[in-house]
């Protein structure tokens, strides 16, 4: 990689004013939700999700299939949901595959986190859980997502994947090391789609009939089996058949072999938050099964492909936004952004009326909002009235919150999130390592050796290295010795 002359001076926006944390975003007090207000994050998220045109930024290459969703467990003592309400209730779904890094015309059997995108037709309105197939993530502040995904994009000097560019960031970033270490292992390369887990990753509030609220993880554990690929067996199968994942699921559904999840949830009261030994909203960590054991709560069946890939899985839209009465967001910084970002790039890159599309479409009844015209509008509206208040018997606010309210507290500004007794970006990923067996291990080592040996620079890869000998020493020094043999 040829190094270019680099930019100096301090870091600004677009408007030229000096940036004084590109780090974390501003928060209300160290544990409040992110405010709207840091123009630094609102302007990094809304240029990062305008910098590519037609194709989604991330998550471009994928497939998807329409399902059921059934429920199999009373959890009204723990949300309102209505489609959530009784034992047997079922919901028709969309779920959205996808990798992530990689574009529309690139290979499904890559070494790449999958999207698990859902959405939930309910009687309320769309509910969409927009996760992955991991149940943590490489960040855990938004305002790092657009330099994140810039390292695993094109450099903008030799338009391919730089390892430089990777390491530096992840090494510089050691909250990482978690997520590094599910990719560089064996659930990197899922053998298909079908035969791979999927989790909501953030933590989500349920809240009930009374008022009491809880924190949620999702859990979506595939009935097929775990299947994976090696490196060298998903290179066979990236060449010879880049469509591998989508054809898969497309064939399985028309044989009527429907891939199946069972849908576990991690429930946390309320209360327990502020005291738990991991920040419970951070995206980098999990919640040990031992502290809150997965709940069955239902199953998710895939039963019918989509008859025009463009139109139903290209168009389609999902936002952690788009919750219903009994669900709501969590402080999660991540989450935070989402919730902006999401809306933000389906406007633009679908159109303002997007929902208007079948596949977004609200099942139960048509959405009666006061938007009108724009790209693609279709004239639902005919002349009723487009403003509220009106004395014409137009829909009105319903006084009645989705979710409860948070309690914040202390000043604004750039916070990180506040600590807890076990916090910190290693321990986890030190015992996922310990929890691998030796063959798994071996496979692990070797795959990140032969991404880190490609770095130029000895002090990007021994910053890589230190990151995972702080997780476990055996871990770093194994590595190190084979990212040095490879390097010679």
């Amino acid at each position: 990689m040829t190094v270019q002359e680099n930019i100096t001076g301090p870091l600004t926006t677009e408007s030229g004013a000096p940036v004084a944390d590109n780090q974390n975003s501003e928060t209300a007090g160290a544990g409040g939700p992110v405010l709207i207000q840091d123009q630094h994050l609102i302007e990094k998220l809304a240029h990062f999700n305008r910098e590519r045109i037609p194709e989604r930024i991330v998550h471009a290459r994928g497939a998807g299939a329409y399902g059921t969703f059934t429920l199999t467990r009373d959890v009204s003592r723990w949300t309102r949901a209505a489609f959530l309400s009784e034992v047997g209730k079922q919901t028709e779904t969309f779920l959205r595959f996808s990798t992530v890094a990689g574009n529309l015309g690139s290979a499904d059997a890559v070494r790449d986190p999958r999207g698990f995108a859902l959405k939930f037709y309910t009687e309320d309105g769309n509910y969409d859980l927009v996760g992955n197939n991991t149940p943590v993530f490489f960040i855990k502040d938004a305002i790092k997502f657009p330099d994140f995904i810039h390292t695993q994009k094109r450099d903008p000097y030799t338009g391919s994947q730089e390892a430089d560019n990777v390491w530096d960031f992840w090494g510089l970033s050691p909250e990482s090391t978690h997520q590094v270490t599910w990719l560089f292992g064996d659930r990197g390369i899922p053998a298909s789609y079908r035969h791979m887990n999927g989790y909501g990753s953030h933590t989500y509030q349920w809240n009930n009939a009374a008022g009491e609220v809880f924190w949620v993880k999702y859990h979506f554990k595939t009935d097929q089996g775990i299947k994976n690929l090696t490196s060298e067996e998903a290179a066979v199968l990236a060449g010879q058949d880049a469509d591998s994942h989508q054809r898969d699921l497309r064939e399985s559904i028309e044989r009527g072999d429907f891939p199946t999840w069972t849908v576990q949830v991690q429930i946390m009261p309320a209360e327990d938050a502020a005291t738990y030994r991991f920040n419970p909203f951070d995206l980098t960590k999990v919640w040990p099964h031992e502290d809150y054991p997965p709940i069955e709560i239902g199953t998710l069946e895939l039963n019918r492909n989509p008859r025009n890939i463009f139109a139903e899985v290209e168009q389609s839209i999902f936002s952690p936004a788009h919750l219903v009465p009994g669900i709501g967001p969590s402080p999660d910084k991540m989450l935070q952004g989402r919730l902006f970002a999401y809306g933000d790039a389906h406007r633009y890159r679908v159109g303002i009326n997007a929902d208007h599309l079948p596949v977004n479409r609200p099942h139960a009844a048509e959405a009666r909002t006061h938007g009108r015209d724009g790209v693609l509008y279709d004239g639902r509206h005919a002349g009723a009235k487009n403003y509220e208040p009106n004395s014409f018997g137009g829909p009105a606010q319903t006084d009645r919150p989705l979710w409860q309210p948070s309690a914040v507290s202390g000043v604004t500004g750039d916070h990180e999130a506040p600590s807890h007794a076990e916090d910190d970006d290693f321990g986890q990923a030190g015992t996922l390592y310990r929890l691998m067996s030796d063959e798994e291990k071996e496979r692990l080592i070797a795959n990140l050796a032969g991404f880190i040996a490609q770095v130029s620079r000895d002090d990007i890869a021994q910053r890589a290295i230190e990151n995972f000998r702080k997780a476990d020493a055996d871990y770093g020094k194994r590595l190190e010795a084979a990212v040095q043999a490879l390097r010679g």
